[in-house]
């Protein structure tokens, strides 16, 4: 039987058990040390930091919310921090753990919402952005920009999302971007840039076509490093999802008129746009770069995955509390005692721990495979985990009522982030298309085998001296 360690508390003992002892030493410490400090520090501010944000429409764009910044500074002294970078994958700056050991404690801060993964330095668009400087900026560009973003000094937005173009498919993007001598010239308008409200953000991370001629579609585009304080840069508005601005982060539409920067903020090189995005949004395929066949890949949408998870469990223990508090009593009966009630928590219980086996079980082919080895996994977990998780929150409001989609409880913006992560991590269509046709590729081998099982069959009955009937 598995230890008592924290954890199962937040998971459940049959997961721990399959996965502790592929857990190293300071994995368990830093997991123990992240509990603790979740259940002492982070929770007891959630409420805080809501209200600490203004409610003013210009001032709520202007905010750092204090007790954020003050959490910060406790988890980076607890070690707490870039627990998202593997050392496997970036030996100079990641830390010890493996996407399965993070994948865990990114389910932990799930539950607690955008925050606590901004609190540890594990927050999108951030985290990607990170890894895209660690594993493809020059040595100057990661002492500019990678450093203080791994310090938690400043954050940064990533711009490749377009208006008027299906942006799913990313060899559709506009955006102009060519060289004038030893400069960069910039034009377009991109929208939904995550984090592009934040007034630490310092840094665009840009993707634009810089060679639209070219015969491959996939060499066409560039990605370039764009101070946020370059002139031609207008912010048109943030963009509100279900009604949420998400201040002071926010996701917003921007305008590139002949932004300028220096040849240096060019990442990789010309045409290598597309290889950095592959490697940076976790999608998987191949195509040729320079003659020979690269195969990319990054483990952050199982993060996803995990965090919304996490976000399920929560809900669950929400509508937990919601049915069995005597003062919610209807029709002379505690919630929980009506049938349909009973029901729905017996079926989030058993969603959410086949979600989380799926995806512990990508994390670990992951880091034992890479991701070509869990393809399968990783494409079910992007579509099934999302809608899993919005269901079980559904759930928790109907058992809330009016309450649970108004602002006094955090259900309805949960739902919402949850609903939002269907379109932001690839439309739901994309990977069960790709799953699909990944299910097809096994045919041949399928009929192969009918094929061999018949032949056995048939010389099984004629050795028997039976006529087998025509089926």
């Amino acid at each position: 039987m598995a230890s008592q360690h924290p954890i199962i508390e937040y998971t459940s003992q049959a997961s721990w058990a399959m996965i502790e002892d592929k857990f190293s030493p300071y994995a368990k410490e830093t997991l123990a040390k992240l509990i603790k400090f979740y259940e002492e520090e982070i929770l007891p501010a959630r409420k805080l930091a809501h209200a600490q944000l203004p409610t003013d429409e210009v001032q709520r764009w202007k905010t750092v919310i204090p007790v954020i910044e003050e959490l910060k500074v406790k988890a980076k002294k607890l070690g707490l921090w870039n627990l998202f970078l593997s050392k496997a994958h970036y030996p100079e700056h990641g830390v010890p753990l493996t996407n399965l050991e993070y994948a865990v404690m990114a389910e932990l801060l799930g539950r607690a919402g955008h925050m606590a993964s901004e609190v540890v330095n594990c927050s999108a668009p951030d985290t990607g952005n990170m890894e895209v400087l660690a594993k493809y900026g020059s040595p100057e560009q990661q002492k500019k920009w990678l450093i203080p973003l791994l310090n938690g000094e400043i954050r940064s937005a990533f711009a490749m999302t377009e208006r008027h173009v299906a942006s799913s498919d990313a060899t559709n993007i506009r955006t102009s971007i060519r060289r004038e001598g030893d400069e960069i010239v910039i034009n377009g308008r991109k929208w939904w840039i995550s984090g592009t409200g934040d007034p630490r953000t310092k840094l665009y991370i840009v993707m634009g076509k810089s060679d639209p001629d070219n015969k491959s579609s996939y060499n066409q585009q560039s990605v370039v490093l764009v101070p946020t304080d370059t002139p031609g840069i207008t912010i048109v508005r943030p963009m509100k999802v279900f009604g949420y601005d998400d201040a002071p982060e926010g996701h917003c539409e921007i305008i590139y008129e002949n932004v300028r920067v220096p040849l240096g903020n060019l990442v990789l090189g010309w045409g290598r746009g597309f290889e950095i995005i592959q490697g940076r949004l976790g999608r998987v395929k191949f195509f040729l770069v320079e003659q020979r066949l690269i195969f990319f890949r990054r483990p952050g949408r199982i993060h996803h995955c995990m965090r919304a998870i996490g976000a399920a469990s929560e809900a669950l223990d929400t509508m937990l509390r919601r049915v069995t508090d005597p003062s919610r009593k209807t029709f002379g009966k505690y919630l929980h005692e009506h049938g349909a009630v009973i029901a729905e928590i017996a079926k989030s219980r058993a969603e959410i721990e086949g979600a989380r086996m799926l995806v512990l079980s990508a994390a670990l082919q992951i880091d034992k495979y890479q991701a070509k080895g869990a393809l399968k996994e990783i494409g079910i977990a992007k579509f099934v985990v999302p809608s899993m998780a919005l269901t079980v929150v559904d759930r928790a409001i109907q058992a809330f009522g009016a309450e649970g989609v108004c602002q006094d409880q955090e259900l309805a913006k949960t739902w919402v982030g949850l609903r939002i992560l269907r379109i932001a991590d690839g439309p739901d269509a994309v990977h069960i298309q790709q799953v699909g046709q990944r299910e097809l590729k096994r045919v041949p081998g399928l009929v192969k085998k009918a094929a061999e099982l018949a032949k056995r069959e048939k010389a099984l009955f004629a050795k028997a001296g039976i006529k087998r009937a025509r089926l």
